[in-house]
């Protein structure tokens, strides 16, 4: 975990590798909210891209790296006092030529959706 205690996986279910969903509790005392923003936190954007990786990382067990993301979406801001909890809907591709797992991402709450992702990851 890059952010310590930054989140908990409440939930993962990859018994279908393709398609992944995974339930995230944010912990929205972390520091990080401190300088983004106080009064009024937001969870920066490289932290829900990050936040995919890690989830990857879990279905996989192994370390991976971005290699490439053709498509990056902000839909809405997650304030974690508001929306402490996310679910992350993954559609997942193994392109085994070039060594690639290609992801799809929607990162929501119920019909609120905040984020869009979709790139390949590679195993370090």
């Amino acid at each position: 975990m890059l952010l310590k205690d930054f989140y908990t996986i409440i939930e993962l279910d990859s018994s279908d590798k393709e398609n992944v969903k995974a339930i995230i509790d944010l912990n929205k005392d972390h520091e990080v909210y401190k300088g983004h923003f106080p009064e009024n936190p937001v969870v920066p954007g490289v932290c829900l891209t990050q936040l995919i990786k890690e989830v990857m990382e879990n279905v996989e067990n192994t370390e991976l790296r971005l290699v490439y993301a053709d498509n990056i979406k902000f839909m809405a801001i997650v304030n974690p006092e508001i929306n402490n909890r996310l679910q992350i809907d993954l559609k997942v591709k193994y392109d085994t030529e070039q060594n690639l797992i290609k992801v799809n991402s929607v990162t929501h709450f119920n019909d609120q959706v905040f984020y869009k992702f979709k790139g390949n990851f590679k195993a370090k």
